[in-house]
Formats: structure tokens, C-alpha cells, sequence
């Protein structure tokens, strides 16, 4: 049922979108847009403490995706399934479940949602549902991969806020009573 919902998809393809979505997936790859937001939120005092926490909440994506599920699972792609298909992107070499670039758009979602940042975890996330996208478009993910990102990636930003709090709460409390 799944390679037909990614069968489905490929009617649809147009030199267009051929192009979009290459772009669109390449923002999710390594993570790069989401270090660089994280970077820029940790530039401005207001937005530091949500920078902080997402790059927590990276680093247990890249923990619990790369580090554990995906060779836990060890799910083979699809277009090694049906290699009928043309790949517009270079053939990723990990497996399948879950798909990380998913996983760590929604890290970034969560976070900023825990984080309180009300504008941002919503630009993030019509960001994060479009790299998703992406890769069901590419026939580089089932689409449980897409949805075990999603969960994956909730959880991570979750987590990362639950440390980053803790710290706060817990360390930095500590030490003001030191001194």
C-alpha cells in the first residue's frame, strides 16, 4: 500500500516541482537550516534560551534517529523496492524508518512550540510538513518513515526543552544559591 501512495505521488511530478522539491529537501539535509535558526535565535538574548533548546533537541534526534532507530530498523528504501523509479536527488545510503530530515524538522517544530516561540513553531512547521513532503515526492521514504520522523522528532523537542529546563531549573538554581 505504501509504494502505491508513492506511485500516487509521482503522477504528479512536473520539471517544476522536480526542481522544488530537490531544493525543499536540501534544506532538510545535515540539518543545516535548523543549526543555522538555532545559531541565529542564540545571536539575540530574547530568543537565546529557545536556540539553546533547539539545538538540544538535535542532538537527541540525531541520537535516537541515526544514532539508534535507523539501523534498530534497518528499513530499505523504496527505490531500491522499485528501482522503476528515477531519483532526482544522490541515492541516500542509510535506511529508510525513520527518515531523519523529517525527524529533525519536527524536533525544531516542538521545540520552539515548548519553547513558547507562538509565530515561529508555526513558519517552522509549514517548513517542516513541506521537507517531508519532499522526500515522499523524491521516493526516498514510505510514508510510515515520514510519520515515525514525525513522532521521533516531537519526542527529541520535547526532551530537548525537558533538559534544557531541568538545567535551568535544577544547575543554574544551584549554583545561585552557592553564592
Amino acid at each position: 500500500m505504501e509504494l502505491q501512495i508513492l506511485d500516487a505521488i509521482q503522477t504528479i511530478r512536473t520539471p517544476i516541482l522536480d526542481r522544488l522539491m530537490c531544493f525543499i529537501t536540501s534544506l532538510g539535509s545535515a540539518g543545516r537550516v535548523w543549526i543555522l535558526l538555532a545559531v541565529i535565535l542564540l545571536i539575540f538574548p530574547k530568543l537565546r534560551k529557545s536556540g539553546v533548546i533547539i539545538l538540544a533537541a538535535l542532538v537527541v534526534d540525531l541520537i535516537l534517529c541515526n544514532g539508534i532507530l535507523k539501523n534498530l530498523v534497518g528499513r530499505t528504501r523504496p527505490f531500491d523496492v522499485n528501482t522503476s523509479v528515477s531519483i532526482l536527488i544522490n541515492k541516500p545510503r542509510d535506511f529508510s524508518f525513520p527518515s531523519g530530515h523529517t525527524a529533525v524538522s519536527f524536533a525544531v517544530v516542538a521545540a520552539l512550540f515548548f519553547s513558547g516561540e507562538k509565530k515561529l513553531w508555526k513558519i517552522s512547521l509549514v517548513a517542516a510538513v513541506l521537507i517531508a513532503f519532499s522526500r515522499l515526492y523524491l521516493y526516498v521514504h514510505y510514508p510510515t518513515d515520514i510519520l515515525g520522523g514525525i513522532v521521533v522528532g516531537i519526542l527529541a523537542g520535547y526532551i530537548g526543552y525537558r533538559v534544557v529546563d531541568w538545567f535551568q531549573t535544577s544547575i543554574l538554581h544551584r549554583a545561585d544559591q552557592v553564592q
